[in-house]
């Protein structure tokens, strides 16, 4: 595991307190998409089998999207048959935010944005305010 000091545009990734199997990773939306702006906290799980088996993998912050459900798991190839030892934290979290403006509608965990991602006014619309909401909630909750 390799620790993340913002050398990559839009992902960052630390340890979770002194538990270096739970660490926190951010990706920020990327430049030109319906995701652009937002900001977005994940959670990553590593067993201690890594880095031969996948870290789980979820989003904290909630996020509509074709291939994340509402809990926050994310249906990425390499989190799951595709996991390679090679890859890193960096790795994963470039990965999943290019999966954020190129979804795989295939196989969507949420269908309503699978639905919606093809009129991406729509889209966008309900996913600022799914946004938004969950920001307040988090605000109200704090």
């Amino acid at each position: 595991m390799v620790l993340m000091m913002n050398t990559e545009k839009g992902v960052s990734a630390f340890p979770d307190g002194e538990n270096l199997f739970k660490w926190i990773g951010t990706i920020t939306g990327p430049r030109d998409t319906v995701y652009a702006g937002l900001t977005y906290k994940l959670t990553l799980e590593f067993p201690h089998s890594y880095p031969y088996s996948a870290p789980i993998v979820r989003f904290a912050t909630p996020c509509f999207h074709p291939n994340v459900d509402t809990v926050g798991n994310i249906c990425l190839d390499i989190l799951k048959d595709k996991w390679s030892a090679l890859y890193d934290v960096r790795t994963i979290l470039l990965s999943i935010q290019s999966l954020l403006s190129e979804p795989n509608n295939e196989s969507p965990l949420n269908p309503q944005a699978a639905k919606l991602w093809n009129d991406q006014t729509k889209f966008k619309k309900h996913l600022t305010e799914e946004y938004h909401r969950a920001l307040n909630r988090d605000q109200q909750d704090s």
